[in-house]
């Protein structure tokens, strides 16, 4: 059974400054005091499952067990269709360590055209989980279809935001106002779907 969330702290289960930021976003409004898994300088748990839900309930039940306190987790990717779907779940592992999103961005754009696609259709997905102390859990997945674009443009985003440009628009997510990405992007998405059964 679908349960509230209470107002209140909520622990934002990420180490990514760029999802933290959205998340403020987002819940601020509603009533929620997010505090950061940096601010809290939990640990990183490992990502081991194959699907954008398992790896959220990974790090949000990490930082629920570490906090006592209900913490929600975003699992995000860009899935792109000419290339069967990657770069997917494995989306930051693509940027290696230290991440370097240009690297990954420049691996996305080298594979379509050594495979000739034609097809630059593409999503980004987001999976929020949120975990509560006594083992409660809840999943909301969002989406926002589009394409991926070369060479990269705009620098207001982070991850693959500058190849991005979403059905309908002529701006790179790089290139958009945060407020106008927000409210149609992927985490605004699946957190409308959140905010509908959770608040």
């Amino acid at each position: 059974m679908t349960r509230k969330l209470e107002k209140g702290r909520l622990v934002a289960a990420t180490h990514n400054k760029g999802k933290v930021r959205e998340l403020k976003d987002l819940f601020e409004p509603v009533g929620m005091e997010v505090v950061s898994a940096i601010e809290l300088e939990l640990d990183e748990p490992e990502e081991t499952e194959q699907t954008f839900s398992g790896n959220a309930l990974i790090k949000a039940r990490a930082a629920c067990k570490a906090t006592g306190a209900p913490a929600l987790s975003d699992d995000s990717g860009l899935e792109v269709d000419a290339l069967g779907g990657m770069p997917g779940v494995h989306t930051a592992l693509w940027a290696g360590e230290p991440r370097d999103f240009y690297i990954a961005m420049k691996k996305v754009e080298t594979l379509l055209k050594e495979s000739g696609a034609t097809d630059r259709t593409a999503r980004f997905v987001s999976t929020l989980a949120v975990v509560w102390p006594d083992g409660h859990e809840e999943v909301f997945e969002g989406t926002v279809e589009g394409e991926v674009v070369w060479p990269p443009r705009g620098d207001k985003g982070f991850g693959f935001d500058p190849v991005f440009v979403a059905k309908g628009e002529t701006e790179t997510f790089g290139e958009m106002d945060p407020a106008k990405k927000h409210a149609m992007s992927h985490r605004a998405d699946a957190f409308a779907k959140l905010k509908a059964s959770l608040l």
